[in-house]
């Protein structure tokens, strides 16, 4: 029996003593393209890892990507941590996963460590693909299993791929201009690159959500409402990009050694941030 999502069993999951009218979970059904994602799993029930990813990116979704500065992916065998914008909040972090992959896999290295993808939780219940997350969770704590795989993860020299924002871009003012822009970059990328002697990888990837997504977002902030309402449209919008065309550029490694104490590692995190904007 092939994988089927199920609202009612993942809301359970989340929240067991909730109780969500049955209008809304047939909205959140709609949203989240519930049937769409189940008739996909019921044609493929047996892809697996980056197999599943290129059929989502290239079949179901029918996306292309063109990647600027491949070469900057570096050939040595030796781990790095890629760091990202985070535009459009998981079709990005799809195709930028199996564009590494695609490009260790043909590099002359024997490439047997793998790469590990820092995500929401909730994205742990997409199972065809969920041994290459490392899930953080946005509401809580993880649990001990957790907590004790991503040390394995860092201390195995697992390739790693994280968006410093923790979340997808915002629509912002700027220097006086409207601008879709990561929120600010936490320091943890730049504490675990000086711990475990890692090169930085900068990507930068052009893309956006629809204004319907940053309208929400803008809406939501000002009324000061704390829960990110507009995640749950996170899968409308990937399915909204059916077609589109996008851009990778992968800037030349950060040294680790570059992170002295000259600055503190959030003002590094933002360094490298204006680097990648800076295209």
């Amino acid at each position: 029996m092939p994988l089927q999502f199920d609202i009612r069993a993942i809301l359970k999951s989340k929240a067991p003593k909730a109780h969500v009218p049955e209008f809304l979970i047939r909205y959140l059904e709609r949203i989240t393209h519930i049937q769409q994602m189940n008739a996909f799993l019921r044609k493929y029930p047996d892809l697996k890892g980056y197999e599943f990813i290129d059929r989502v990116i290239h079949e179901e979704l029918g996306c292309t990507a063109s990647i600027d500065g491949l070469e900057n992916i570096p050939a040595e065998d030796e781990p790095v941590i890629f760091v990202s914008n985070h535009p459009l909040g998981g079709l990005d972090g799809m195709i930028i996963a199996q564009m590494i992959h695609e490009s260790r896999q043909q590099s002359a290295i024997s490439y047997q460590r793998g790469l590990k993808v820092i995500v929401n939780e909730l994205l742990m219940y997409m199972e065809p693909i969920n041994e290459l997350w490392a899930p953080v969770n946005k509401v809580g704590r993880l649990s001990r299993e957790q907590v004790e795989a991503q040390q394995k993860m860092w201390e195995s020299g697992t390739d790693v791929l994280t968006f410093p924002a923790g979340a997808c871009s915002r629509l912002q003012r700027i220097d006086g201009k409207w601008q879709i822009r990561d929120l600010e970059w936490q320091k943890n990328f730049v504490q675990r690159a000086k711990e475990y002697r890692r090169n930085i990888v900068p990507i930068y990837f052009e893309g956006k959500n629809s204004r319907f997504f940053y309208a929400l977002a803008y809406l939501r902030k000002k009324l000061h409402i704390k829960l990110n309402i507009e995640m749950l449209y996170l899968v409308d919008e990937m399915y909204g990009a059916h077609g589109k065309h996008f851009k990778v550029h992968v800037l030349p490694p950060i040294p680790y050694t570059t992170f002295d104490n000259s600055k503190t590692p959030q003002q590094w995190a933002q360094e490298v941030k204006f680097k990648v904007y800076s295209l």
